[in-house]
C-alpha cells in the first residue's frame, strides 16, 4: 500500500508539470505567502473524526490556525485557464477532529493544476478555481503521499495583487496519516510579465513589441498623432487626415501635400493640385493665358481669328480677309442662289413696329444672321428693298417703305458692313406678292428683300 501510495503521488506530479511549459502569458508567474488551518474533523471518519463536511466552519473547535506566515506557494500559468502550483506548509496540531493532542508538526508538500473560471464569468476580480493534485504530508515526522482536491477562489485587488483562500482536501493512502482539510488565506502576487518597449502593454497583447505604442493601436505607435497608426499612415512623421490615409491637404482641394505640385493653392485632382483660373485644362503656372481658355496645343491661348471670320488663323488659308469655311477661310467672290435664297428667307421674317421702320425686339437674332452671311461675301454689293401692303395712302406706304429698307441698311452698316456695298430703296405697295384683300396676303406684301446687285 506504501509503495502504491508514493507511485501515485509521483505520477500526479508529473501529469500537473508535464503542461507545464504551454503558458504564454502576461504575468505567468505568481507567488502566494499566507496562513494556514488544518482540520482533521469532517472527512467521513469514526470519532473523535466526523462525517464529511459536518461542523465544516467549525473553526474555534477543530481548526489547527497557524497566524504567522506558515503557507507559500508558486505559481504558473499554463494555457486556457489551467494553472499549476506548487505549494510549501507547516502547522502545529494540537486538535484532532473532537480530541486534544500533543504539540504535534506538521508539513506539507503539495502540486496541483486547478482551472480558473474567471474567463467564463468574463470578470476582472472574482477568479473561481478548482483543482486536483498530489502531495506528500508529515505528521510529526510520518509521511504519506495524498491525493488532493482543491476548491478556491481569487479577488484580484489590481492586475497583479489578489487575495487568495482555498479549501484542500487530503486523501492519504497510509492509515497513520489521517485524512484531514488544509485551509489557506493568503496574499498573491503576480508577475513576470514582459514589456519589451516600456509602453505599458505586455508583448503578448503588444503587436508592435519592440517599438513604444498607444493602447488603442494595440501597443503600435503614432508618431505625427493624428489618430492614425504608423503601419497604416502613408504620411507617419505628418499629422493628416484619415481619408487621405494620415496625409496632409493643406490648401483643401482634395489632392494630399506630397503629390500636390501646387500645394500651397487649391486646384483640380486632374493638375495634381495646380489651379486652372480659365477652365482650359492648362494649369495656371503652364498656361501662357492664364485668364483666357485656349488649347493646350497653344499653351493655353486662344488661337487668333485675324479676319474675324470664325475660321481660325490656323485653318485659314486668307487669314488677312474674312471668308466662309466652305472655302477654307477665303471670300467667295459672289453668293449662290441658295445663299441668296437663305438670305431673302430671312429678311422677309423682319417685324417692323406697326406703321414705324424701328424693329421688334425679336427680329435682332434675324438681323444678325443676315450680316453674318453679308459677312461672307466682302466683294458683294446688294440692295434692300422695302415693300408694303395696300392699306393708308400711297404716299404713305411709299415713304414707310423707303425708311424700313433704310433702317435695315443702317443696321447692316453699324454692325460692320461697309457702306459702299448696300443701297436702300423702297416700293411702297407697287410690287405685291400676294392678294391685299386677305390679312394673310397682306402680311406677305410687308417685307424685306434683298438683292445681288451685279
Amino acid at each position: 500500500m506504501k509503495n502504491l501510495s508514493r507511485l501515485f503521488f509521483v505520477a500526479v506530479l508529473l501529469m500537473s508539470f508535464s503542461t507545464s511549459n504551454a503558458q504564454d502569458q502576461n504575468n505567468p508567474w505568481a507567488i502566494s505567502i499566507g496562513s494556514n488551518a488544518v482540520d482533521a474533523y469532517p472527512v467521513g471518519e469514526d470519532a473523535p473524526q466526523g462525517d464529511y463536511f459536518n461542523e465544516y466552519f467549525n473553526f474555534g473547535d477543530h481548526w489547527n490556525i497557524m497566524p504567522s506566515l506558515s503557507s507559500i506557494s508558486v505559481s504558473k500559468y499554463l494555457s486556457d485557464g489551467f494553472v499549476f502550483t506548487a505549494t510549501g506548509s507547516l502547522n502545529r496540531i494540537d486538535k484532532f477532529g473532537d480530541a486534544s493532542v500533543d504539540d504535534l508538526t506538521y508539513y506539507g508538500l503539495d502540486g496541483r493544476v486547478s482551472y480558473s473560471f474567471m474567463d467564463v464569468l468574463k470578470s476582472n476580480t472574482i477568479d473561481p478555481y478548482l483543482g486536483v493534485g498530489g502531495g506528500y504530508s508529515w505528521l510529526d515526522n510520518i509521511g504519506a503521499g495524498t491525493l488532493n482536491g482543491t476548491l478556491g477562489i481569487k479577488f484580484w485587488i489590481n492586475e497583479k495583487v489578489g487575495l487568495d483562500f482555498n479549501s484542500t482536501y487530503k486523501h492519504s493512502f497510509e492509515d497513520y496519516l489521517p485524512k484531514h482539510f488544509q485551509h489557506t488565506l493568503g496574499l498573491t502576487f503576480k508577475f513576470g510579465g514582459t514589456d519589451t518597449d516600456g509602453d505599458g502593454i505586455y508583448d503578448q497583447d503588444d503587436a508592435c513589441p519592440e517599438e513604444a505604442g498607444l493602447e488603442i493601436f494595440n501597443g503600435c505607435p503614432d508618431s505625427d498623432n493624428d489618430g492614425i497608426q504608423d503601419s497604416k499612415d502613408d504620411c507617419p512623421n505628418t499629422a493628416g487626415l484619415a481619408e487621405f490615409n494620415g496625409c496632409p491637404d493643406g490648401d483643401g482641394d482634395g489632392v494630399v501635400d506630397k503629390d500636390d505640385k501646387c500645394p500651397a493653392v487649391a486646384g483640380s485632382k486632374a493638375l495634381m493640385g495646380c489651379p486652372d483660373a480659365d477652365g482650359d485644362g492648362v494649369a495656371d503656372g503652364d498656361d501662357g493665358c492664364p485668364n483666357e481658355s485656349g488649347p493646350a496645343a497653344n499653351n493655353g491661348c486662344p488661337w487668333p481669328d485675324t479676319d474675324g471670320d470664325g475660321i481660325l488663323d490656323k485653318d485659314d488659308k486668307c487669314p488677312s480677309e474674312a471668308g466662309t469655311a466652305a472655302n477654307n477661310g477665303c471670300p467667295e467672290v459672289k453668293p449662290t442662289e441658295e445663299v441668296m435664297e437663305t438670305l431673302n428667307s430671312y429678311a422677309r421674317t423682319i417685324l417692323f413696329n406697326s406703321g414705324k421702320a424701328t424693329f421688334k425686339e425679336e427680329t435682332n437674332q434675324v438681323l444678325q444672321a443676315m450680316t453674318a452671311i453679308f459677312k461672307e461675301y466682302p466683294n458683294a454689293d446688294f440692295s434692300i428693298e422695302g415693300h408694303t401692303d395696300s392699306d393708308g395712302s400711297k404716299s404713305m406706304n411709299q415713304a414707310l417703305s423707303e425708311r424700313r429698307a433704310n433702317a435695315v441698311r443702317d443696321y447692316l452698316i453699324a454692325n460692320g458692313i461697309s457702306s459702299d456695298r448696300l443701297t436702300a430703296s423702297g416700293y411702297g405697295e407697287d410690287n405685291p406678292i400676294a392678294s391685299n384683300r386677305t390679312r394673310a396676303g397682306k402680311k406677305e406684301n410687308r417685307r424685306v428683300e434683298v438683292k445681288l446687285k451685279n
